[in-house]
Parts: structure tokens; C-alpha cells; sequence
């Protein structure tokens, strides 16, 4: 399964771009369903990506990160916890 990894975060921080945190997660990780809302403050991140690490790198850049969830979606679909 490729881009097994559901990504989930929210970024803390002050003047905040949706659009660049967009396109920068996708230039430090490649993946695909990728979400960035929120305002100036606030933005919630889900991707699904096998590199969730470059995502938090990056994300860590911008502000604090937290509310955090890596969800395997290969062993969920194996009726495994994920």
C-alpha cells in the first residue's frame, strides 16, 4: 500500500498561509488527500503519506504542532489496530 500513513496535526502559530503550507507539505513529502484549513492562528493538516516525519519536520517550522495522529491505514485494513 503506498501512502499508508493518515497524517493528522494542527499547527499553532501566527500568520499562518494556507496555500504555502500546502504546497510546502507537498514539496517535503510525497503522498496524496491532502487537507490544509484553518486561519491565521490555526491550521489543521491531513495527508496520507509513508514519510509522516518529513510532515512534522516541516510543520514544526511554522509554529507549535500538536494534536498529533499517525493512523497505519495497511494494518487497519488488515482489521489490525492502526
Amino acid at each position: 500500500m503506498q501512502n499508508r500513513f493518515d497524517t493528522q496535526l494542527l499547527i499553532e502559530g501566527h500568520d499562518l498561509d494556507e496555500d504555502a503550507i500546502h504546497d510546502g507539505i507537498l514539496n517535503c513529502a510525497a503522498g496524496d488527500c491532502l487537507l490544509v484549513v484553518g486561519d491565521e492562528d490555526l491550521i489543521k493538516v491531513h495527508y496520507h503519506t509513508d514519510t509522516p516525519w518529513k510532515v512534522l519536520e516541516y510543520a514544526a517550522t511554522l509554529g507549535d504542532i500538536h494534536t498529533i495522529i499517525i493512523e497505519n491505514m495497511e494494518r487497519q485494513a488488515n482489521g489490525l489496530h492502526g
